[in-house]
């Protein structure tokens, strides 16, 4: 259970430190970062620093399962007001106590990380799915919590968009996952191409099946993408730009990619700075024209029981939505016909409890006078 949040603790040292600890690091994330304000840029970079630090422990450690267990007491001692003496972790536990950040997200991350050290793969695109949910999609519904976005669409919308990235990152970094012993793409697609897993682990090449594999791959994140995108209109007005940033960002390592002929594995495709920074324009441009749709679709099955566990922590701590949904015109019109049409009902009850009110009033007075009268 969460302890107080204590204001005169907040040390902004500490995410002045996140952000060098984080230079270098993710340059996508940063680009798209400074277009956040202040109060939820500095929370922002205080979860990728941990969630970063956290990713290098395990990735390096020679026990990984004893540097799993070390992140999971970090992570007791965050949640309970008392993190250990390091930067990432004191910053984080501002983050959780301010935010109420539900535990369960952070769990599902570091469970992410132990399917990493199990070395699992992934027999369909399903479960890849699932491997994304937790790496990224866990992230994405974190950044939409700290955002005050906390219904369950907007949830989902923010877990696809991180699954979408994670899909970017496995298909960007094919060869080098394989010369770590690692593979992330589904095997019956590989199979398809007539592809042996175990044979091309131990010889990672590129050719016509790898590039039809990476496409696909390219094509499912591009589907998310497109799923995701609606959910910035879900999000406060100073938020949307920023997000969409990131969303197109990401998208257009994919585009790179594909310019390459979807050779990940003797390349490594990057958005060049100047091509970023006009991404960045063409985001703040865009971002306020996204509207949310009338019907919002399905949520992707492997992300549901993250949006699952937001909603049963919503009802513990009795926390909203914070957005300012950006509706179209019909549905503006809609929505100020169905408020006239509540105002009118609300009047018609209060006129009705009036004169019932009224009427109970003369009958009790007339049987009064009744009762004077027979006196």
């Amino acid at each position: 259970m969460l302890q107080p949040y204590d204001k005169n603790k907040v040390n902004l040292r500490d995410f002045d430190e996140c952000v060098a600890l984080m230079r270098g690091g993710s340059k996508t994330f940063f680009a798209a970062s400074r277009l956040l304000p202040k109060r939820v840029r500095q929370a922002s970079v205080a979860l990728y620093a941990f969630c970063r630090v956290a990713d290098d422990l395990v990735d390096n450690s020679q026990c990984a399962s004893k540097s799993l267990e070390e992140l999971s007491q970090r992570l007791d001692l965050i949640y309970a007001q008392q993190p250990m003496d390091f930067i990432e972790d004191h910053a984080l536990s501002h983050v959780v106590h301010q935010f109420k950040l539900p535990r369960s997200l952070l769990d599902a991350l570091m469970d992410g990380f132990k399917w990493d050290t199990q070395g699992r793969l992934y027999p369909n695109i399903e479960a890849v799915h699932d491997y994304g949910a937790r790496v990224a999609g866990s992230v994405g519904a974190m950044m939409s919590w700290i955002m005050g976005a906390r219904n369950s669409s907007t949830l989902a919308r923010a877990c696809e968009l991180g699954v979408a990235m994670q899909l970017t990152n496995i298909a960007r970094d094919v060869g080098e996952d394989a010369r770590n012993g690692r593979l992330y793409l589904p095997l019956d697609w590989l199979q398809a191409e007539g592809i042996d897993h175990e044979e091309w682990l131990k010889n990672p090449i590129f050719n016509e099946g790898i590039q039809n594999v990476v496409s696909k791959l390219l094509s499912e994140a591009d589907r998310l993408y497109k799923k995701s995108s609606v959910g910035v209109a879900d999000l406060a007005p100073e938020f949307r730009a920023a997000i969409f940033a990131a969303r197109l960002i990401y998208a257009e390592i994919g585009q790179y990619l594909r310019a390459d002929h979807c050779d990940s594995i003797t390349k490594r495709s990057v958005v060049p700075f100047s091509r970023k920074l006009w991404l960045l324009i063409q985001a703040k441009i865009q971002a306020p024209w996204i509207t949310i749709p009338k019907s919002p679709p399905a949520a992707l099955g492997a992300i549901a029981y993250l949006v699952d566990a937001c909603e049963a922590h919503c009802a513990i701590y009795n926390l909203r939505h914070e957005g300012f949904p950006n509706r179209g015109f019909p549905q503006r019109v809609e929505w100020v016909l169905e408020l006239i049409e509540r105002r009118l009902e609300e009047q018609e009850q209060q006129i009705s409890r009036s004169l019932g009110q009224q009427s109970g009033g003369s009958f009790e007075n007339f049987g009064r006078t009744s009762n004077t009268a027979n006196s």
